[in-house]
């Protein structure tokens, strides 16, 4: 093993393959002449080669004991074969007459039988080799050490002790740290055996952890070095049983510090002892360690930690945490790792001429810090004037001569080990002149300048070459009596100068200078002698040089009086410099201490000082540095953002102040955040100073809080950040799926860059923590680039022109990467010029003005700032909504900042991206903007209408069906019609409301075997859709189950029964029948309490018309005009006044209001009634009129709806051969800035008794009513609203009237109030509607039915300008007739 690491190491050194280059191409010489400066060579001279020479193998530091033996490896290499000596503390062992110690033919050191004794170790020491080479020269090896273990001595020995049983126990054996590898451990006797709860620390101590009786016993250690075992005491281990008490957790063993090698194992002990038997954890600098998962931390038994193969990254303090669920304990120790000496450049082979100057470098590493010498051929190099260490470790020769040949070897040492290597220095002999003249000396050698410390020497050209345009020179130099010259060159042919640096004051040197031209050197100059100047007598540097910081901002320096100041001392001059700088600065001072203020805080100066006396400056100090004194961070932290992790927490990040203003080391960051809405409650954490994020938990779902951060050094609290705000999520966004993949992906490529670009998944509730970018050519895989989760584009630089690249965008989270997309995109060629992008348009935002247009406005930063364009610029707007995923970009050009786009689905997102284009210029797709467009009515019916009868319940039947294709808006309702007559007037069929979420009804009480037609029609927030077309389903024939309990009257919840078949013609009176269906049920002879319920009825509306027609004649001629006025729009209300207007309501309101009472509370519920309860708000149906498209601005207003929207569902139930209920309708969709808009109910002339009737309710609030109930409304009823159908003043509320062609009246000074606030107000205005309840049969003469209106939106503060309202004369005479009619029937049902 040791040979195959010798070649190993061979072949990874530099001498090794520069020694093949030599032997192939022998053109070494002139590389290294190159590298030495110099080395000119004729053609054919003969070049000598370097010679590997190196060891193989290597002693190592080996442990043996008395008696054993042992061999100390070594093997060189070298052609011839190398001599190998050993040497012994310094000195070569003669090995020719030891018979112990012998050379094996390999150069082995052999030594057998190991002598050591207490006074006699002859065999222990350092040992090195040494390889020589005659006429080549020597090189030696690292240094092993030899240790020989002791005589075994017990420093500690075990000590009886009891365990309960399943705790810990130790028994102690300590010994020479040598012969720690030699003790085993004896149970009764017998050797132990040793698992995963017994176990034997490196120190020899026992360890049994979980104790059980079988650990009893007489336990001793043994300790086996070669000669006879030595055993220590033999103590005995009692196992107690458990005493189920509790005892005090105490540590058996600590952790102590420890240093080890990098490589080696280490064990750091820790066991301890309680009752609950306690468990132990490490934490090492804080952060808890993971044992079980690591392959290099392993827990053994009793707690102790053991760390196999240490890196550098293991040093630090480590901590013994031991727990039992009572109390806790803790230990730490210090583990230190050092490191062997390692070469991070080696020397290299130089060759050389005489005189020159050369450098071997050697770079090594390792801890602690080695220490470097060199050796020449196996002797020290000591330090000289031609000898020098250079650059801490490097070595310098300086004036070569033959002498200086060899080997030189770099040996590092530091307290773990050693190494070395080497290099070889060759000097090679000037190459024989070629055919052709060389040059005569140079002419009138003199010194120009002499100076203490360097000479000036100028000559003129040699005789031979008057003109010497192609002569180089080299001047040689020596001190005299010195034997060893150095050169210096010219720097560049014809130069005839040279000044020689770094002499030494006052001594004679001898000067010679030679040139040499093409052929090579010429002669010599005679030799000069000249003496350097004496150093002038100037001040020697100040003694004591301190400095200390006084403050932040100010450094105090002293010094002393120069011991040789060689004359009085005028001054001193003071110089400074910041670190890291260039710029020194300088102060004069007469005394001996400066304090500078205005300095940096926390900043690093150096300082020194130099003397002045009649002569001038004296020598300066070395530099001093010291640092300010620190002060609080002067600046905020920068680039504060915030991450919403979840519903309940937000991840904070910063960064450090600028390092000029964080005056000083950040100890830590105060974060303080607070709720949006309670500025009082500030909650605050501190984090260490090296954190630069902090995840906040604990917050509330969908709230908002507000952040700062502040900077701390030692010294306080710095500035804070400005408050910046984040939301925490309604809900958290799943994670535990990877992301979908994004729903675009677009690419632009240029000569050297690829611009991507992309939108996020469609899904939003994912989590996104980032995206991954991959391309390359042909490939996506060669690189990978990952952003952040909120960036949409990204530039991919340095590519290569005319490629083509493949690009792939993948969304990640913490679970991973989701599926990619593709993109492919080849380079512009680089023979094309590319254009410099412009810059591309910002502030890109969507206005929304319909259901079908969007307004898109930008800005342009390349414009001036009046935003005016001037030159032929213009914009390209592109559009797309992501649904389906496919939909392609549409584009359209502009020449302003802004477009109108046209032609879009209503209630769709759509992404906008703007780009600017110049001549040959364009720029990147800006950012993105999104828009919603306003919703629409319904364009298409529910489809899939399916009618299914219910299993055991024959008059029971199921509606199923599917949302429309076309629903423009959220679904808020369905109304489903139903009618035995297909053909019947749509007013005429029976409805049914269905809330919008709900795709499924029950239609119960329906006839036994007859057809009947079911149609549905949706609405959304803007109105009603078309109806589907009508679907037939037959009811079962008639079954002896069906008759249910439900079917019977009752005369207190409002229920009628179903009444007799009087003919096809028969149409019962609207207070009548509550039957959901138009047959006949039931023999008249049965049904006499119908007939009293009917004309108690009957009699009741009577009196109330009597009632109304007294309050009508008190109405003013003053109001008279009011309603001309009010039939004059078809029923159009108009506002005016305030609450002040407001009188009290008349008889005829009253009466409306004791009459359409809902039927909610009935004591005898039935079970269709809650089958549809309908939420609703005040836009569930509305009008399709004109004034809807041109709304920008909507609010959904809602009100408290549930009381009259199961009276709804009940009416409807109870209902017999008329439509179910009154659809509410709103009178008006709310407008944010519309105000006195006109009543969209469009009246006909026909219609010209309904107008417009106000009151002000006393209670708050008015529900809507039914004929059908006569009990009080509750004031907590909300306000629902009914539109009158243009054909008939009476007619069913099923169909919205057609809207009025006229234009909405804006008043932008009035805002828009919700409808909930309205309700509220004591002021409260209500629009008279007039309808009828139509039936399946005959059409009856309508009745007047009042029902309140709820106040539009823009009715804040306004009042009808009418406090009254009632019927015209003639108007009540035909009312008169219609009860007529109604009287006849009644008759007619009495006599039958």
């Amino acid at each position: 093993m040791a040979a195959e690491r010798g070649a190993r190491r061979l072949l990874s050194t530099p001498s090794f393959w520069l020694y093949c280059l030599l032997l192939l191409g022998r053109r070494a010489p002139g590389a290294a002449a190159a590298r030495s400066g110099s080395a000119p060579q004729s053609p054919g001279a003969s070049i000598r080669t370097f010679t590997p020479f190196y060891f193989l193998v290597e002693p190592v530091d080996t442990l043996s004991v008395r008696g054993s033996s042992v061999i100390l490896n070594c093997s060189a290499y070298s052609e011839p074969s190398p001599k190998i000596e050993w040497k012994k503390d310094g000195t070569f062992l003669n090995l020719v007459s030891d018979d112990r110690r012998q050379l094996l033919p390999d150069g082995s050191l052999f030594i057998s039988n190991v002598v050591h004794s207490k006074h006699n170790k002859p065999d222990e020491g350092y040992y090195q080799c040494v390889a020589t080479v005659e006429s080549l020269g020597t090189i030696i090896s690292r240094t092993a050490k030899l240790i020989v273990a002791g005589l075994p001595r017990f420093t500690s020995q075990p000590e009886p002790s009891s365990v309960y049983a399943g705790n810990n126990a130790i028994l102690n054996c300590e010994v020479n740290a040598d012969l720690v590898p030699f003790v085993r451990w004896e149970q009764n006797r017998q050797p132990l055996l040793l698992d995963d709860r017994v176990i034997k620390l490196p120190s020899g101590m026992l360890v049994i952890s979980n104790a059980t009786e079988g650990d009893g016993g007489l336990y001793r250690c043994v300790v086996e070095s070669g000669g006879p075992p030595k055993y220590s005491d033999e103590v005995e281990l009692k196992v107690l049983p458990d005493p189920e008490v509790i005892s005090d957790l105490v540590f058996l063993k600590q952790p102590s510090p420890l240093v080890r090698v990098i490589g080696q194992d280490v064990v750091l002990p820790c066991v301890a002892s309680g009752l609950p038997t306690p468990t132990i954890k490490w934490m090492k600098n804080e952060e808890a360690l993971d044992t079980e998962s690591s392959e290099r931390l392993v827990l053994l038994a009793g707690g102790s930690l053991e760390i196999s193969d240490v890196t550098e990254d293991d040093a630090g303090t480590y901590f013994c945490i031991a727990d039992n669920g009572n109390e806790t304990i803790e230990a730490q120790a210090e583990l230190t790792v050092q490191a062997q000496p390692e070469f991070l450049k080696q020397p290299t082979n130089i060759y050389a001429h005489e005189s020159m100057d050369i450098v071997f470098e050697c770079e090594v590493t390792g801890k602690p810090t080695p220490t470097v010498k060199w050796v020449k051929n196996g002797d020290m190099v000591i330090p000289s004037d031609y000898f020098k260490i250079v650059k801490e470790h490097n070595l310098q020769v300086l004036g070569l001569v033959k002498s200086d040949e060899g080997f030189y070897q770099c040996i590092a040492e530091n307290d773990v080990g050693n190494a070395q290597a080497g290099a070889q220095l060759i000097i090679l002999e000037h190459a024989p002149a070629t055919t052709g003249p060389l040059p005569s000396a140079p002419r009138d050698v003199v010194a120009s300048l002499v100076s203490t410390r360097f000479i000036k020497l100028t000559w003129r050209t040699p005789a031979s070459d008057p003109h010497g345009d192609n002569l180089t020179y080299s001047v040689f130099y020596t001190k005299e009596g010195i034997a060893r010259e150095r050169v210096e060159n010219t720097s560049h042919p014809g130069e005839m100068q040279v000044t020689i640096q770094n002499l030494m004051p006052a001594t004679v040197y001898i000067f010679r200078v030679m040139a040499q031209n093409k052929h090579g050197s010429g002669e010599s100059s005679a030799p000069l002698r000249v003496e350097t100047q004496p150093e002038v007598q100037l001040p020697g540097p100040a003694p004591n040089l301190r400095a200390y910081a006084a403050s932040p901002t100010s450094i105090t320096v002293t010094w002393e009086t120069p011991v040789s100041g060689n004359g009085e001392i005028q001054n001193y001059k003071l110089y400074y410099m910041e670190k890291g700088t260039d710029k020194e600065q300088d102060v004069d001072v007469s005394s001996h201490s400066y304090t500078i203020n205005g300095l940096k805080k926390y900043t690093e100066y150096s300082f020194r000082v130099v003397a002045y006396n009649k002569h001038g400056p004296g020598v300066s100090t070395p530099d001093v540095a010291v640092r300010t004194l620190s002060d609080v961070p002067s600046a905020a932290p920068q680039n504060l953002s915030l991450e919403v992790r979840n519903s309940k927490s937000i991840m904070i990040h910063w960064q450090p102040p600028a390092p000029a203003t964080q005056n000083g080391q950040i100890t830590g960051y105060k974060i303080r955040y607070r709720k949006a809405s309670r500025k009082s409650d500030v909650t605050e954490t501190l984090v260490s100073g090296t954190q630069l994020s902090q995840l906040i938990e604990g917050l509330d779902r969908g709230t908002e809080y507000n952040f700062r951060v502040a900077a701390l050094t030692i010294n306080g609290t710095g500035p804070a950040t400005d408050w910046l705000s984040a939301e925490t999520f309604e809900s958290d966004l799943d994670e535990t799926r990877v992301p979908e993949v994004p729903s675009s992906l677009h690419v632009r490529p240029l000569v050297t860059s690829i611009v991507v670009s992309w939108t996020p998944p469609e899904n939003q509730n994912i989590v996104v923590r980032g995206y991954a970018i991959g391309y390359g050519i042909g490939s996506p895989h060669a690189q990978t680039i990952k952003v952040d989760y909120k960036q949409r584009y990204y530039t991919i630089e340095n590519l290569d022109p005319s490629s083509h690249y493949v690009i792939t965008l993948k969304a990640f989270n913490n679970v991973g990467e989701g599926i990619p997309l593709y993109e492919s995109a080849v380079t512009r060629p680089h023979t094309v010029p590319d254009p410099t992008p412009m810059m591309p348009p910002v502030g890109v935002q969507a206005s929304i003005l319909s259901h079908d247009t969007i307004r898109i406005t930008w800005a342009d930063n390349s414009l001036p700032k009046h935003q005016k364009i001037t030159d032929s610029r213009y914009y390209t707007v592109r559009w797309k909504t992501n649904i389906p995923a496919n939909t392609k970009y549409k584009n359209a050009n502009a020449t302003t900042l802004s477009y109108l786009v046209t032609g879009l689905k209503p209630n769709t997102l759509y992404e906008f991206s703007v780009m600017v284009t110049k001549g040959r210029r364009s720029s990147t797709w800006s950012m993105t903007a999104h828009g919603t467009t306003f919703e629409l009515v319904p364009t298409s019916p529910p489809k899939d209408v399916t009618v299914v009868s219910k299993e055991g319940k024959p008059k029971t039947i199921i509606v199923n069906w599917q949302p429309p294709s076309e629903a423009n808006g959220k679904i808020t309702g369905y109304i489903i019609y139903y009618s035995t007559d297909v053909n019947a007037e749509i007013h005429d069929w029976v409805i049914e409301p269905v809330v919008g979420n709900r795709l499924t009804h029950q239609i119960q009480e329906l006839t036994l075997d007859t057809p009947y037609y079911f149609k549905i029609q949706a609405r959304n927030s803007k109105g009603m859709g078309p109806m589907s077309e009508a679907v037939q389903f037959r009811t079962p024939k008639a079954d002896s189950s069906d008759k249910m309990p439900n079917d019977q009257a009752s005369g207190s919840g409002g229920k009628g029964s179903r009444l007799p078949d009087l003919g096809s013609d028969y149409k019962p009176p609207m207070s009548g029948s509550n039957s959901p269906h138009g047959s006949p049920t039931s023999p008249l002879d049965s049904n006499m309490l119908l007939v009293i319920i009917v004309s108690v009825g009957v009699i009741t509306i009577v009196v109330v018309v009597i009632i109304a027609v007294f309050c009508t004649r008190r109405t003013t001629s003053h109001q008279k005009k009011k309603r001309a006025a009010c039939k004059s729009v078809n029923g159009s209300h108009k506002y005016k006044g305030n609450s002040k207007d407001v009188k009290p309501p008349d008889l005829w309101i009253h009466h409306e209001r004791l009459e359409l009472k809902p039927i909610d509370k009935s004591p005898d519920p039935n079970p269709i009634m809650t089958d549809t309860p309908i939420p609703r708000n005040s836009q569930d149906i509305t009008p399709v009129d004109n004034s809807m498209d041109s709304n920008i601005h909507q609010r959904r207003n809602s009100y408290r709806g549930h009381e009259s929207e199961d009276s709804m569902s009940t009416l409807a139930g109870r209902r017999g051969m008329r439509p179910k209920m009154m659809m509410p309708f709103d009178s008006q969709p709310p407008q944010q800035s519309v105000r006195n808009t006109p009543s969209t109910d469009t009246m006909p002339a026909s219609s010209s008794q309904t107008c417009c009737t106000d009151h002000q309710d006393p209670e708050g609030a008015t529900s809507s009513s039914y004929l059908a109930s006569s009990q009080e409304e509750d004031s907590g009823q909300s306000l629902p609203t009914a539109h009158v159908r243009p054909s008939h003043p009476l007619k069913s509320f099923a169909v919205p009237a057609i809207p009025p062609p006229g234009p909405p009246t804006y008043d932008p000074a009035l805002p828009s109030t919700p409808l909930l606030s309205q309700q509220a107000l004591n002021h409260h205005i209500h629009s008279v509607k007039t309808a009828s309840i139509g039936t399946l049969g005959r059409s009856r003469p309508p009745m007047p039915v009042v029902v309140p209106s709820a106040p539009e939106v823009q009715e804040t503060t306004r009042m009808l300008e009418d406090s009254e309202s009632s019927y015209e004369p003639d108007e009540l005479t035909k009312e008169m007739a219609h009860l007529e009619g109604l009287m006849k029937d009644l008759n007619a049902i009495t006599t039958a």
